[in-house]
Parts: C-alpha cells; sequence; structure tokens
C-alpha cells in the first residue's frame, strides 16, 4: 500500500449531503458538502467573518496561501478565487475534509490548487507562504492552539502574515498566546457574533529559521496521559491522544470488539485491518493476542492513525509492519486481502456511507476470512442488510450489549 493519503477512491456520492454557496467579494462559490463534516449545513459565520477581513482592496495580493484544517474547502477556494494569481495549499487531518476540498476545486474551476492531508503542519509540503489561514477549532486543547499559532513562524516568508478565526470561548486563549510569545505583532483584532479574528506577524524570522524542525507529533503537542490498561490479564502501555476518545477508558464498541478478537485464537491472521482505531486499543490487543504478520491500520483522521501506530510500537509490534491508509471508507491497494478485518463504524456518516464500508470491507476479505463490526444496534441492523445483499459473507453472529452491538461474518 504505502501511502497514507489515499481519499475515497470509490462511493464519493455515498458521503454526500447537499451543495453550499458563499458569496465573497462579488464572487460566488458552491460546495460539496458531507454531513459529517464541520459546518455541514452551510459556510460558518466565523470562516466568512474571516474572509471578509482579508479581501478589502488595501490588502496586497497573496501569492502563496495555506489554508490549514481546511474542512472542505471555503476558506482557501475563496480566496484563491479573489486573489486569481495565487497558489494554494489546503491541508487537513480528515480524509474526508481533503477529498471534498478536491472536489470543490474541480467544481468552481480552481487550478493551481493542492490539497493533501496533514497533521497541523507536520506534513506541510512546502514554505515561505504570504498568508496562513486557519479556522481554529472550537475544541482544540490549549497546547495545540499554542502549535497552530507560534509554529506557523516556520512556513511563513519574511513579512507574511497568519489570520485565525476562533469561538469567543477561545478567544482569550488565542490573545494570551499571541500576547505572550516573543516577536508576534498583532496587527489587527475584531470581534462579531461569537467570533474573534486576528491577524499578525513574526518579527523575528531569521532566529526562527535556524531552529530545528522538530513535528509537533514527535515534540508531543498531543500527548494527553501515558495509561496500562488491561484486557482478560492482558496489560499494555498506552501513549493517548488529545481530541481522541478512549483516553481514559474502552467504549462499548471496543470492548465488544476485543470479545470478538479474543474468540479467535484459531484464525489466520497473516495480514489484518482495522478501521476507525481511535487511540489504538483494538490493534495493540489484537497484535498481542493474535501476533499477525502484518497490520493495516485505515482511518480517516491522521491523528488517530499516527497515535495507533505510535501505540503498537509501544508494546513492541514492529513499525515496518504497520501500513496507514489515510482515507474514508475502506479501499486497499491491489485488491489486497485480508484474513481479519474490524473496526467499529462512524455512524454520523450517515447509511449509505456505512452500507458503502461494509461492501468495501467485504471485497477485501479472504477466503475464510472473518469481518468483526461494532456500532449501536440499530446501525449494526441497517449495515446488516447490506451484508446479506452481497452474498459474499454468512452472518455468524451477532451479540448486543447496553444498546451496541457485534456483528460476526465470515466468508462463504
Amino acid at each position: 500500500m504505502g501511502t497514507e493519503d489515499r481519499g475515497m477512491a470509490t462511493g464519493r456520492d455515498a458521503f454526500f449531503k447537499k451543495l453550499a454557496s458563499l458569496r465573497c467579494a462579488g464572487q460566488t462559490l458552491h460546495f460539496r458538502v458531507s454531513q459529517d463534516l464541520f459546518s455541514s449545513h452551510q459556510v460558518d459565520f466565523g470562516t466568512s467573518f474571516l474572509l471578509r477581513t482579508l479581501v478589502p482592496s488595501e490588502h496586497a495580493p497573496f501569492r502563496k496561501v495555506l489554508d490549514l484544517g481546511c474542512g472542505y474547502g471555503p476558506i482557501g477556494l475563496a480566496l484563491k478565487k479573489v486573489f486569481g494569481e495565487s497558489f494554494v495549499h489546503m491541508v487537513d487531518r480528515d480524509a474526508l475534509a481533503v477529498e471534498y476540498s478536491r472536489q470543490n476545486a474541480e467544481l468552481n474551476g480552481l487550478s493551481d490548487v493542492e490539497v493533501y492531508g496533514s497533521l497541523g503542519y507536520d506534513d506541510v509540503r512546502t514554505e515561505d507562504f504570504d498568508l496562513i489561514a486557519c479556522n481554529i477549532p472550537g475544541k482544540a486543547g490549549e497546547p495545540v492552539i499554542s502549535h497552530l499559532l507560534q509554529d506557523a513562524a516556520d512556513y511563513l516568508r519574511p513579512g507574511g502574515m497568519v489570520a485565525v478565526v476562533v469561538v469567543t470561548p477561545l478567544q482569550a486563549t488565542v490573545e494570551q498566546v499571541l500576547t505572550g510569545t516573543p516577536g508576534i505583532d498583532i496587527v489587527f483584532r475584531g470581534t462579531r457574533s461569537g467570533h474573534a479574528v486576528f491577524h499578525y506577524r513574526f518579527t523575528d524570522n531569521r532566529s526562527r529559521a535556524n531552529r530545528p524542525r522538530i513535528s509537533a507529533l514527535d515534540r508531543g503537542v498531543y500527548d494527553r496521559t501515558r495509561e496500562t490498561f488491561s484486557y482478560q490479564g492482558l496489560e499494555y502501555p498506552m501513549q493517548t491522544a488529545l481530541g481522541l476518545p478512549e483516553f481514559d477508558s474502552r467504549s462499548y464498541h471496543t470492548e465488544l470488539l476485543l470479545e470478538g478478537i479474543r474468540e479467535l485464537r484459531n484464525q489466520s491472521a497473516r495480514r489484518v485491518v482495522v478501521f476507525n482505531p481511535s487511540q489504538g486499543h483494538v490493534p495493540v490487543v489484537l497484535s498481542r493476542l493474535l501476533k499477525p504478520d502484518r497490520i493495516v491500520l485505515v482511518d480517516r483522521d491522521l491523528l488517530s492513525l499516527r497515535y495507533s501506530r505510535n501505540n503498537l510500537a509501544l508494546n513492541g509490534y514492529p513499525a515496518e509492519r504497520v501500513t496507514l491508509s489515510h482515507q474514508a471508507g475502506i479501499t486497499l491497494e491491489d485488491g489486497e486481502q485480508a484474513d481479519i478485518i474490524a473496526g467499529a463504524l462512524r455512524e454520523n456518516e450517515g447509511t449509505e456511507a456505512l452500507a458503502l464500508t461494509v461492501r468495501q470491507a467485504t471485497d477485501h476479505l479472504s477466503p475464510d476470512g472473518v469481518f468483526l463490526l461494532s456500532a449501536g444496534s440499530t446501525a449494526i441492523t441497517r449495515v446488516e442488510g447490506a451484508i446479506r445483499a452481497r452474498n459474499r459473507l454468512r452472518i455468524q453472529g451477532r451479540k448486543r450489549w447496553k444498546g451496541n452491538s457485534l456483528l460476526v461474518a465470515r466468508y462463504k
């Protein structure tokens, strides 16, 4: 497989919700939107407010722009539409957001736009931007906010500008970071209807350019706690991450998956796929119990993928035998097959997207392979029909626990 950023190879429409539109500086843009992306009803007010502060005529054209955390693309694509000569990089840690930004660049007839996955700045492919723009997530913790605000210095050209918008509850945190960081000059502040916008520049570019570049992941920016968990007498350490669930206990979905894995001790496990692994409990326990030759981790979220990989290494599983696939859905390269495919559904994606995930998993299951699927009981009932319709798997069993279910299916 050999790549993290695959996007959706098939089934794009399964995630589609509606078209949204945006007027910016006399230009109209249209956006394909998925229901499981931020601001899926319409372009949010914070984004519109940020754009209004960037497109007045007194601003010089921005020739190289980074849209950090692009979502489905309104900031970066609007700036490209207004500043037509600009080259725009758009990044997001969510593969579904990356895919929809690509679609929306095409929908609006915009070229010189590069869209790809990145965890914060860690995977940004170039530097010397004239402008870095970001709608900072409302749930971002202070370490992540500091990273987004301060590390922009490493990617700006001398004299370049950063423009961010935040919800009002984060305004004081942003103000504190910006005013407390030497070499930052705030050139604009604005507030309106629950949001605050800041424009700022760095005045010490030379000293910053000479400092060593270490990724936020390696610096522990996302680290939450180091915990030891136990399952059926098995103890395993985990480095948990901010912004991911299951940092102090496992979910019902994960508990059901672990129970299903524990019953597979006689199952061949040369290659296994774990999708939506969160902090990595399922792949770690699976690696310890079944000792597979290879583990493929599949998730939309780069943070989940990288912490799961790191937690596998923390528990002694060789890093060279782990493959990360950053995508929505489950599409393995070159028709690869797996002896076990296990994961919890993202129920907010909607019924069609869940059914697509099930169909894709079915296509990649090896003869005599096992498919373990957990979710709320209602979602499992809905996708069970998709499994039966494929006529390639037989339902081996279903376990229910506190409104959740585990479905076990085998290749016919």
